[in-house]
């Protein structure tokens, strides 16, 4: 192999590792920020149910996969 080669595989490995590790975080972070009952309580009084939530990001996610692709 080659030593760019080498490098291009190593950069795209840390690339997905940073990715994953985002990833992750943002999920711990809304957990707890879900975990807590004075936020628990206030989505409950203002009639946020998860699946309104997720259909109101759907369309969001789409536009930023759409331009993230191009």
């Amino acid at each position: 192999m080659e030593l760019t080669q080498v490098n291009n595989e190593s950069a795209e490995a840390k690339d997905t590792l940073f990715m994953m590790a985002g990833v992750s975080l943002v999920i711990f972070g809304a957990g707890l920020i879900l975990s807590n009952p004075i936020v628990r309580r206030l989505m409950g009084q203002a009639g946020m149910s998860s699946l309104s939530l997720l259909s109101t990001a759907v369309p969001d996610i789409e536009k930023y996969m759409k331009l993230r692709s191009m």
